[in-house]
This record gives C-alpha cells, sequence and structure tokens, in this order.
C-alpha cells in the first residue's frame, strides 16, 4: 500500500505578492490583467474570491465582480524560485517527486521513516515547514491512491490537511461526485449527469463494457479510478541538482559568530550525513551559503569547487551576513550543488 501525498500551495502567485508587500493583506487581490487593457487573471486569493473573482477571468468581468480588486503584475522569476524552495522542502522526505507546475506536487514517502512513517504527520510537517521558513501556505492530501491524492487536497483549503486513510477508500469514492476526478472536465460531466453517472457509486453499479461503449477510453477511466485503481508512479522528472539543510530560529539572531557555530556543528554535519548517497555517482560544483534576514529578505553567496570547505563556507557566510547591513537572521542554510550523473564512480573529498 502505497502513501502519496499531494500538496497544493493555496493561491500561490497572489500569495507571494501579499507576503512581499505585506499592504495588500486583508485586500482583495488579482495577478495579472490591467485596468486599462485587455487581459486575464492568473489567480486571486481568497477574499477576490469571495467576489466571484477567479483565476483565467477577464479583467473587465472581475473588475465588475469587484470594483475595489487590486491588480498586480506576476513576477515569474520570483515565482520560480520560491518554487525551488518549496522543492528543497519536499526533498527532505523523499526525492520520488513529481511536480505538475510550480506550486503543486506528488510525493510518495511510502519508504519515509519520519514520525514512524505517518504519511498524515509527514504532511502536516510539510505544510507546516511552508509556513515557518516562507511565511506562505499549502494544503495536503493523503491517500494510499495517486488521484484520491489530489482530490483530497482541494477539501480542506486553505492551510489544511485531507487524510483518505485505506480503509476509508471505497466509501469515500461511493460518496465522491465525478467531477472531481482530475480529466473529467465541465463539458465531460455534464454528459455523465446526461446518463445518471454523478456519484462514484453509479459507475460501480454499472458495467466496464458499457462505459467503454458509450465512452471510450474515458469509460475505462471512470472504471478504474471508482474501483480504487490507480497504480501510476510518481514520474521523478527531474534530476536532483543540490542538497541542501537549513535552519529556521526560534528568535532571529544577530551575532555572527553564533551563526558561525550553528553552521559549523550543527548544519555540516547534517549536510555531510544528507549528501552521502548522493555523492556515490556525483561530484561537487560549488558549494553556497543562505541568509534570510528578519524581514525575509534572503541571499545566497556560492563559490565553485569540487570539494566541502569549511573555511570557505565561514568566508560565505561573512559576506552574506553582510548584506544585511545590520538586520538579524531568521535562517541560516548551507548547500553543494551536483555535477551530472558520471558514467564512473568517483571519491569525493572534505575539507573539514
Amino acid at each position: 500500500m502505497r502513501k502519496i501525498i499531494h500538496v497544493d500551495m493555496d493561491a500561490f502567485y497572489v500569495s507571494v505578492e501579499i507576503r512581499d508587500n505585506p499592504e495588500l493583506a486583508n485586500k482583495p487581490v488579482a495577478v495579472g490583467g490591467s485596468r486599462s487593457s485587455r487581459g486575464v487573471l492568473s489567480t486571486s486569493n481568497y477574499i477576490a474570491r469571495q467576489y466571484g473573482v477567479r483565476s483565467a477571468m477577464p479583467t473587465s468581468v472581475a473588475l465588475r465582480k469587484c470594483p475595489d480588486l487590486i491588480l498586480v503584475p506576476g513576477r515569474m522569476e520570483v515565482y520560480k524560485s520560491v518554487s525551488s524552495q518549496i522543492r528543497e522542502i519536499f526533498e527532505r522526505y523523499t526525492d520520488i517527486i513529481e511536480p505538475l507546475s510550480l506550486d503543486e506536487a506528488y510525493l510518495d514517502v511510502s519508504d519515509c521513516k519520519l514520525f514512524s512513517g505517518s504519511a498524515t504527520l509527514i504532511a502536516q510537517d510539510i505544510c507546516r515547514s511552508i509556513h515557518k521558513e516562507l511565511n506562505l501556505t499549502a494544503s495536503a492530501g493523503v491517500a494510499p491512491i495517486k488521484f484520491l491524492a489530489k482530490v483530497a487536497s482541494d477539501l480542506n483549503k486553505p492551510n489544511g490537511v485531507y487524510v483518505i486513510p485505506p480503509k476509508d477508500v471505497d466509501s469515500f469514492i461511493d460518496n465522491m461526485e465525478l467531477k472531481k476526478i482530475p480529466g473529467v472536465g465541465k463539458v465531460t460531466n455534464e454528459k455523465l449527469l446526461i446518463n445518471n453517472l454523478k456519484f462514484g457509486r453509479d459507475v460501480k453499479a454499472s458495467s466496464l463494457k458499457y462505459l467503454t461503449s458509450k465512452y471510450g477510453k474515458l469509460g475505462q477511466l471512470l472504471w478504474d479510478r471508482c474501483n480504487g485503481s490507480d497504480d501510476r508512479p510518481i514520474m521523478v522528472s527531474r534530476e536532483r541538482k543540490s542538497v541542501g539543510v537549513e535552519r529556521t530560529f526560534p528568535e532571529d539572531i544577530l551575532d555572527l559568530s553564533i551563526l558561525d557555530e550553528i553552521l559549523k556543528n550543527k548544519l555540516l554535519p547534517e549536510l555531510q550525513k544528507r549528501a552521502g548517497k548522493h555523492l556515490i555517482d556525483r561530484g561537487i560544483s560549488k558549494i553556497g551559503v543562505k541568509v534570510k534576514f528578519s524581514d525575509f529578505h534572503q541571499t545566497t553567496k556560492e563559490f565553485s569547487t569540487d570539494k566541502i570547505n569549511l573555511a570557505i563556507l565561514s568566508e560565505l557566510l561573512v559576506e552574506a551576513f553582510a548584506r544585511g547591513n545590520g538586520k538579524k537572521v531568521r535562517l541560516l542554510g548551507i548547500h553543494i550543488g551536483l555535477t551530472p550523473n558520471k558514467s564512473e564512480t568517483e571519491q569525493i573529498s572534505f575539507d573539514w
């Protein structure tokens, strides 16, 4: 029995904008479009959604529904950067990750030993880490079946976790509306309703022969999903490029010497342990230090090298810390960049 988590960021683009500009908080906000030209929205926050504002909605329609709507331009490079940070958090729990977009992904945590292997507690910790470190919220669905994890992630939004344990799969599917199944769109759902197919139990009461004769491949899909069949693997779509560790402090730190001690005595041993399996057939291309300040601005200093060198990491910390101009530090991290997979194993050296 697999343990699948689907993590979906809450109103991702607009949440990043509000995080970076707190003056937008508690106001209806949308990303994209323009008051002076035609366009469509990328996404909107939950306040705007109360007015009926939705993603992909023409700006003119959105402004009619919510005249006070605040429009902000999108910053795709920023969203990509934050998405990479989210990915780094995922990788603390598993390497089996299937990103669907910048703001959602499947994770297979079947072999994760954290929290005694509890997928529920792992999902809760992922969401908690995203909120604590990135000041953003995510929702997660947990299930033994891939498509159900995605369905579940939408049931306790925002900032919630919904779990479908194995014993509840059949009853959940029985009462699940077919429009919840990924791939069943509005038009398709209307056609299903015409034939009195609304819930999972309606498909179960039908027959595979009838469904395939009526709907072709869609009929097979409906039959499989409603009978709890979805053995699609989590498709790991990219090679891991880095390994890192970081720590968010209970209280912000201003003393550089304390930060250096944390780097040497806490982060470095943890990085060595975490990097071990990735260095069997990979090399190191660079090392780096990340510092996030009390105002959530962050900076990274990197150095090209094929070794993990403590002296260089300490110097990178000094340079990164100086960029804060006296601001306290809320998070410190170190990382290594990995070279592409090699055909032959090389010995990696550590200069402690």
